[in-house]
């Protein structure tokens, strides 16, 4: 994606300066400027509309020492978000990887899950899957059962206890966040909040700090923030959620999302397959005799289904 330049208007001679969006909450953005990154200033979207991530590099034009106006987004190297028919929620910008975090107990969605691996797909991103809370064995083999297919398919699961055995959580963490940025994904009550506290030092205390610097004063919790890492990289931390559209994903890119379509795809009969009910499918052959499984199938049918809906 290209910069996008300012709207006409902007004042005369006014000064610019380059930044990192570190926090974001609605319409409301903290960024750290390139030439002072401790000294983080509001900012806010020139116009209505807002199409500003964090982990985008902008242009802002100081209005005041501490608040600016953001009036470019610069490169991008990709864009995470979520979306219906309706509206879309921006996750980050220019990511390397995503760390999905779930847990023994509760119980973990696989739908979100599954979601959350085509996002990362389609967005050529190396998705982390963390299974959190092994210290409650009773539900060890159950979480693992559920996770064999996504082992089989070659997706990094890390099994970890991040409260009864932190060091070892720390180490096995650091070597796969280090130099990356990171989009830290999971429902409520997986443990992401115990897990940024393990890994970035003084978090709490950040979060505070940010939470006043973006909403003038009132605590807030809901918001999306990057946390830089003392070895290189960043940790990006959203808030958690119960839902995962992926209504913009165009039906090729849903079908090459998933990785055990991919070697398939050259073999169906008709070039324009949808992989659903069209004869001398290779998907739906390696569906009937177990080469695809049926839950990774009835997803991708969704997916389309939804990708399909348009408002009238």
């Amino acid at each position: 994606m290209s910069s996008r330049p300012a709207k006409p208007g902007k004042q005369a001679g006014a000064v610019r300066l380059h930044g990192l969006v570190i926090a974001a909450h609605g319409r409301h953005y903290l960024v750290a400027p390139e030439h002072e990154p401790h000294t983080p200033l509001q900012c806010f979207p020139r116009g209505k509309k807002s199409e500003v991530a964090v982990g985008d590099r902008v242009v802002y034009e100081p209005t005041s020492a501490d608040q600016g106006v953001i009036v470019e987004i610069g490169e991008r190297r990709n864009l995470l978000y979520r979306s219906d028919q309706y509206k879309s929620k921006l996750f980050a910008a220019n990511l390397d990887q995503l760390l999905i975090v779930l847990a023994t107990e509760p119980h973990f969605s696989e739908d979100l899950l599954g979601r959350a691996l085509v996002a990362a797909e389609a967005n050529e991103l190396a998705p982390v899957i963390v299974l959190n809370k092994t210290d409650v064995t009773v539900a060890v083999p159950a979480a693992r059962a559920r996770l064999a297919p996504y082992r089989a398919l070659g997706y990094d699961v890390l099994e970890l206890s991040i409260k009864m055995s932190p060091e070892e959580a720390r180490s096995a963490l650091a070597e796969r966040l280090q130099g990356h940025a990171t989009l830290l994904l999971g429902q409520s009550g997986m443990g992401k909040s115990t897990l940024v506290n393990l890994i970035v030092p003084d978090a709490d205390v950040a979060t505070r700090e940010i939470s006043t610097a973006l909403n003038s004063g009132r605590h807030t919790t809901t918001f999306t923030r990057l946390y830089p890492l003392p070895a290189g990289g960043a940790l990006i931390d959203s808030p958690g959620f119960q839902e995962f559209g992926l209504h913009h994903l165009t039906e090729g890119r849903l079908e090459r999302a998933f990785p055990e379509f991919r070697p398939l795809l050259a073999h169906c009969r008709f070039y324009n397959c949808h992989h659903l009910q069209e004869p001398g499918c290779a998907i739906l052959d390696a569906l009937a005799d177990g080469r695809v499984g049926r839950e990774r199938h009835a997803l991708y049918a969704q997916l389309v289904h939804e990708a399909s809906q348009i408002v009238r």
